[in-house]
């Protein structure tokens, strides 16, 4: 593992992929330390709360480290400017950080959003950069700053994962699994045959420490990461529907004027639903996981089934207990289903 017994530190440390890799890092036995801009949700995590935008204090977080995980980001659902402050600045202050504290590696967590709607299925890592909306540009501007610093010297895996999801993920994953929780069917955008391809959090934090474990030759470079296994949109949600126990069905409804009326929604705030999201969800989505096979001898455990029914199973045991949490903006949280909520009673 790289850092010789020195610390691992990661961004984002309290959200739910930062806290999977912390405590990751733990299990290997990496002694690890987290950045956060809020208190951990794990109590056993140390994290140091600050903005990765505040390159003093990231400095002061990474000395001594052997590695940095770039983990902190916002959702699409953030305002444009937060978005690019988030992601873009905060990716130049945490590597410029790493490199006054002579940090020699960094692991980049992107996201395939940077291809956009790419027609080239499975997309690979050459396909160009072609953002679609404020999320996606900034993720594409902050691969754009990490190759910077790779050129000049510093190791800069960056991984650009699928949407990932396993326990702890909550954000519009939540309203497919409280539906299916209370004995509703589940709508999908027209027929639903699309192969939208995802990750589970597992997978992902997997391939983190593998990035960290490899040889600089090998992972200085850019990895997709996602689900080897996969089917259709139909078949996965339905998968969650037959885990509820309660004999429903995905159904379809017409795309054309769901698309119109949840792009109206989302422009009034009413939904959550944001329109690349939409688009994503009308034409295959999958990508290339050749090259993290063949460079770094990654090979991913999960499918999207897997993940889907792990997370729901905690989601389940959540509720369960009590631990129903308010709706807010990060992923591990619940978000807030707008209009969609009163769209219930039709299911």
């Amino acid at each position: 593992m790289v850092g010789d017994g020195r610390p691992v530190v990661v961004t984002g440390a309290s959200g739910m992929l930062g806290g999977f890799v912390v405590r990751r890092l733990a299990a290997e036995g990496v002694p690890a330390r987290g950045v956060d801009v809020r208190p951990p949700a794990d109590p056993g995590i140390g994290v140091t709360v600050a903005d990765v935008r505040d390159r003093a204090a990231m400095t002061g977080a990474f000395a001594g480290a052997g590695a940095v995980v770039h983990c902190a980001a916002a959702l699409p659902s953030y305002a444009p400017a937060e978005i690019h402050s988030v992601i873009v600045d905060g990716t130049r202050s945490v590597l410029s950080a790493a490199r006054d504290a002579g940090v020699p590696r960094v692991v980049h967590i992107s996201t395939t959003a940077v291809y956009g709607l790419p027609e080239l299925v499975p997309t690979p890592e050459t396909h160009p950069r072609a953002p679609v909306d404020a999320y996606g540009r900034a993720k594409a501007a902050a691969e754009e700053v990490a190759e910077e610093f790779r050129a000049a010297g510093l190791c800069v895996p960056v991984l650009r994962p699928k949407t990932f999801l396993g326990p702890g993920r909550m954000g519009l994953f939540a309203m497919l699994f409280e539906w299916a929780h209370e004995g509703r069917h589940f709508p999908i955008l027209g027929r639903g045959d699309v192969r939208i391809q995802m990750c589970a959090v597992e997978d992902l934090t997997e391939c983190v420490l593998t990035a960290l474990r490899a040889d600089p030759a090998a992972a200085d470079d850019t990895f997709n990461v996602a689900a080897a296994r996969f089917g259709t949109l139909r078949e996965d949600f339905q998968a969650v529907l037959d885990a509820a126990g309660h004999h429903r069905r995905v159904v379809s409804v017409p795309a054309r004027p769901a698309v119109a009326a949840l792009q109206l929604l989302g422009r009034a705030r009413l939904s959550p639903v944001y329109d690349r999201l939409l688009h994503k969800l009308l034409a295959d989505s999958y990508v290339s996981t050749d090259k993290a096979r063949e460079r770094l001898g990654f090979v991913p455990a999960y499918s999207n089934r897997d993940a889907l029914l792990a997370t729901f199973d905690w989601w389940r045991a959540e509720r369960s207990r009590g631990a129903a949490r308010p709706a807010g903006r990060t992923s591990r949280e619940p978000w807030a289903q707008g209009a969609l909520r009163v769209a219930k009673v039709f299911f």
